[in-house]
């Protein structure tokens, strides 16, 4: 199989996040791969990047990365309103592309990515991490009970301080032109990717958000949203930025079923609270889950580690580059997201239920 040639633009907190992840990946041999370029618009940033990595070329110039002889594949990891542009250029050129989430500020540029993509044939993977998310992934084979009786409803709270300061120190999140909205389209679009994949397609929301921080214009810090599934079965989600900076970024979400109940407040290792028909709650260790995770995505001994760590999507982007095959999850799942969270802002911004004509994969 081709070793990818592994470029890197973007080199803020997502970027060191999968920076840490290349090397994790490649050093323990479960992926064979260079990394060997990275790029910020920030030279000093990028150096210091570089000198970690041990990268052949750095710079401060995205299309002087994109044009290195002998790169096969770019992680875009910069300002969402950056994304379009880069993966143009990138697809035009037939690398493969990992684009972090938000893929764009509107729905027109996403479908446009897409277009790219697929027109360009390249391996293509979005960073909705939550599909690779070991207590997401124990929670859906659990829910597949058929002694739980009918799905009756779920709610989901997603909270984290508004990520202009802290570890996340954003530049630019703050900024509508530059993220395209605020709590919903940043950060929970995550969430709603993850209730198309647990609770099935959303035909209809119906979404109220608000602004609170002053001197973020189009940038809401609230959104509380009511899902119509396709199944005729209702969710909500409540999606919050605040001020409460020793606050770490929760979820808790909690299952309801005729017969059975599932709650969790981590969105990754665990643990799942489970309450039958009758008999007191019980709980699945963080330890459990993590086990049943292994067993349920095949991860062999050399793997296991490494989803522990939390770099699995970008071992399965390597893995799938390399052997020329489709990743998961695709720029065309994040286009079905990316529907859902127009459809909400549009919703808000009318006063109305708004229906879904497209349904994603």
């Amino acid at each position: 199989m081709p070793v990818p040639v592994v470029g890197l633009i973007g080199c803020g907190h997502i970027g060191r996040f999968h920076s840490r992840n290349l090397r994790g990946a490649i050093r323990s041999g479960v992926v064979e791969a260079r990394y060997v370029a990275v790029c910020d618009r920030d030279r000093a940033r990028a150096e210091a990047f570089a000198g970690i990595v041990g990268a052949e070329l750095v710079t401060d110039n995205a299309p002087e990365l994109l044009e290195y002889p002998g790169l096969t594949a770019v992680y875009i990891c910069t300002e969402t309103a950056e994304h379009p542009a880069l993966v143009a250029e990138a697809a035009r050129r037939g690398l493969d592309i990992f684009c972090e989430k938000p893929l764009a500020r509107t729905l027109p540029e996403v479908e446009a990515m897409v277009e790219a993509v697929e027109g360009a044939g390249v391996v293509n993977q979005v960073g909705l991490v939550l599909r690779y998310s070991p207590v997401l992934t124990v929670l859906a084979d659990l829910m597949r009970d058929p002694g739980l009786g009918p799905f009756l409803t779920a709610h989901l709270r997603d909270d984290q301080f508004f990520p202009v300061r802290g570890h996340y120190n954003s530049s630019w999140r703050g900024s509508f032109d530059r993220a395209g909205g605020g709590t919903l389209i940043e950060h929970s679009i995550h969430d709603v990717d993850v209730f198309r994949w647990l609770f099935g397609e959303i035909s209809a929301v119906r979404c109220h958000t608000r602004e609170v921080t002053p001197g973020h214009p189009g940038v809401e810090d609230v959104a509380l949203v009511t899902f119509q599934h396709a199944g005729g079965h209702q969710t909500t989600l409540t999606s919050v930025w605040h001020g409460l900076d020793d606050r770490p970024s929760t979820r808790f979400l909690e299952v309801f079923f005729e017969g059975g109940y599932f709650a969790t407040e981590h969105d990754f290792l665990g643990p799942i609270r489970v309450q039958g028909r009758s008999g007191p709650v019980r709980e699945l260790s963080a330890d459990e889950v993590f086990e049943r995770y292994v067993a349920l995505a095949g991860l062999n001994e050399a793997e296991a580690p490494l989803a522990r760590a939390g770099m699995m999507e970008d071992v399965a982007f390597l893995q799938c580059a390399a052997a020329r095959r489709p990743a998961f999850p695709d720029f065309r799942t994040a286009l079905a997201a990316h529907r859902v969270v127009d459809a909400c802002y549009r919703s808000a911004r009318e006063g109305r239920e708004v229906r879904l004509d497209s349904p994603g994969r």
